[in-house]
Parts: C-alpha cells; structure tokens; sequence
C-alpha cells in the first residue's frame, strides 16, 4: 500500500485508539488519531484523511452526527467511512448507512478483516480520487481548447467582417464621400438592433448583414451615383433598382447573415407611410432588419458628405429630421431604440470618421 495513505481513527477509548495505532502503522499508513466526534470534524478539515474509522458512541459527537456532516460537505464527503462499533442491531446499521457510512467492522476487530476492509476500501479511494483528477484536467484541457478556438474564432470573424466591408465597398468605390459609410451603418445598425432587445446572435448578424445594403449599387451607372444636385425622374428610378439588384446578388445563400442581406438590400429603402421603394411595403409588413437598417443608412446619409448636397447636416439637424419622420419615413419603435443608442452611435461616429477607400 501507499506509505502515504492516511487513515483517521476516532474513538473515545484510548485503548482501542491504541489497538488500532499499532495494527495499521505497521502495514505502512500514517495514523491519525481522534479522541471524540467534535474532533474528528476538525482534523478532517484541518487535514483531509484517505479513509476514516468512526466508533458510533463518542461523546460531544457521536459517530452518526459526524459522518453526516462530512458527507454534507463537498470537501469531505469522498472520504470512505468505516463504522467500528460494537452494534449488532438491523436499525443501527441502517441509520449509519443513511448517515453517509461505507462499511462496518464489528468490535472486538479482526486484524486480517479490518486489513481487507481497509486495503479494499482505500484501492475504491484511490480510484476515485484518479478519475476526479482525471476529469479535473479534462476539464481543464477542454476550457483551454475551448478558449483558443473561441479566440481562432474571433480572428476569423474579424477577417470575415472585414472582407465583407473591402468587397462591399466594390459598389461604392467610386464615390469617396461615402468614406466609412459601410462599417458605421453596419454598427450602428447592430447598436440599435440590441437596444430593441434583439439577441445577440441576431444582433451580431445584423453587424455581417448591414454592410451589404447597398451591393446593388455596382449595378447602377457612375454617373448617376456621381452626379451632383438631385436626380431626374428617369434617373431616380435607375437609382431605386440598386435595392432590387442587391437582393438578386445575395439571393439563394444558406448562410444566415447573407439571407438577412438579401432582406436588407430589398427593403431598408422602405418607408412606415408605405411610401418607400422597392416594394411599397408600409407599417410591420416590411422586415425588422430592413427598418433598423434604414434608419441607419439615412442617419449615416444625413451627417455625411454626399455627391447631391454640399455639406452634411449637423447633428442636432439630422436628429430632428428623424424625430419629424418618426411613424412616416421610421418605424417609431425603431426611432425610440435608436435615441436609446445614441451615445454609442456617436461613439461609434467618432471612431469611424471619413476617410478614403484605401483606409478601411
């Protein structure tokens, strides 16, 4: 046996501590001793046995009472338990059971049965205490691998996020206002997707899916996108077909994020009034991510330098236009989580101020 096993023997008899000390100390354990229940709980927190002999009547705390307090506790409580007692009654023994204890040895003890008891015992111990270590450092190795492939995942969003950005960019490349229209609408759209509650898968979907909202743009001639002052009607209506053609793009994908940029593409030029394009769709028949992205492109828009408007408006400018279309151009839930959202817009604003396409 492991010279270093440690046994527990308690008992208010001396002679019997005695008897015991000297049949287990030759066969290479180390003993330690208790003289009544109370301090048997003690030594076993102060220092944790492998196996614990218990005499059932001690004073202060009998043998009962302490093995249900060491079971009870999560530190204690795969310690085996081996009642010593001199009680041959059925309901004894099955008191101790229920109390948390492993095994019995009658007094007076046999030496061959209690080394049985013990070696057996303490081999069950051994055995337990190597799969909890076992399933500790599974745990462990699992957690850490868990951490680098959440981190490898990471890097791989990051990557995804900003290739989705740099070939978004392919339609609007050659209008250079537009700076970092694309990853601000995309956040901003996501900030306020999570301001309505949205979970953040959702949310985090909406991120990859915004900045497609306008990849049908590619389809629409440079000098209708270039073109300075306001559109002719014949020109305005090419223009409305980006929404149509982006969706065609991004039509027939199984990725989520890409069917939720399909749906963007379509509709986030749809109005609340009905009076929106490509479909004409009013009120809650036009998708949710098409009206959180909607109020976000126009927000973008608004405080943006543009090829038909000389200067951006100011900030408390575009927030007044919003709040005047609130329940005509917005959706008035999605106008009120969008002022929720406001400083982390603004945040978001500051950090992605223009800049040229080469400088995403």
């Amino acid at each position: 046996m492991d010279p270093n096993f440690k046994i527990l023997v308690a008992d208010d008899e001396k002679r019997d501590l005695r008897l015991m000390e000297d049949l287990l100390t030759p066969l290479g354990y180390e003993v330690l001793l208790a003289s009544n229940g109370r301090e048997a709980v003690e030594r076993v927190r102060e220092v944790p046995p492998d196996l614990i002999l218990l005499d059932v009547i001690m004073p202060k705390m009998n043998g009962f009472e302490v093995a249900k307090r060491l079971k009870e506790d999560d530190n204690t409580r795969a310690i085996p338990i081996v009642m010593v007692t001199s009680l041959d009654a059925a309901e004894d023994r099955a008191k101790a059971f229920d109390a948390g204890a492993d095994d019995f040895l009658s007094k007076p003890i046999d030496k061959t049965e209690l080394k049985a008891r013990v070696q057996s015992l303490l081999k069950v111990k051994a055995y337990n205490d190597h799969m909890r270590d076992y399933q500790q450092e599974l745990e462990a190795e699992v957690a850490q691998k868990t951490k680098e492939l959440s981190q490898a995942l990471e890097k791989v969003k990051g990557a995804s996020l900003e290739t989705i950005y740099r070939l978004s960019r392919a339609a609007e490349t050659k209008d250079e206002d537009t700076g970092a229209h694309i990853q601000r609408v995309s956040r901003y759209a996501a900030a306020v997707a999570r301001r309505m509650g949205l979970d953040e898968q959702t949310a985090e979907d909406i991120l990859y899916a915004a900045p497609m909202h306008d990849v049908g743009k590619i389809g629409t001639p440079d000098h209708i996108l270039q073109k300075p002052g306001r559109l002719i009607q014949e020109e305005w209506e090419i223009m409305k077909q980006h929404a149509a053609i982006g969706a065609r793009i991004l039509e027939g994908s199984n990725a989520e994020f890409i069917k939720l940029a399909e749906v963007i593409a379509l509709t986030h030029h749809e109005q609340w009034s009905g009076a929106g394009y490509s479909r004409g769709l009013r009120g809650r028949e036009i998708p949710l991510a098409g009206r959180i992205a909607a109020i976000a492109d126009v927000f973008d828009a608004l405080t943006s330098k543009r090829p038909y408007r000389r200067e951006p408006l100011s900030l408390q400018e575009a927030l007044s236009w919003i709040e005047r279309e609130r329940g005509k151009h917005f959706d008035p839930e999605v106008v009120e989580a969008f002022l929720a959202a406001l400083e982390e817009i603004l945040s978001v604003r500051e950090e992605h101020k223009w800049r040229r396409c080469s400088a995403l």
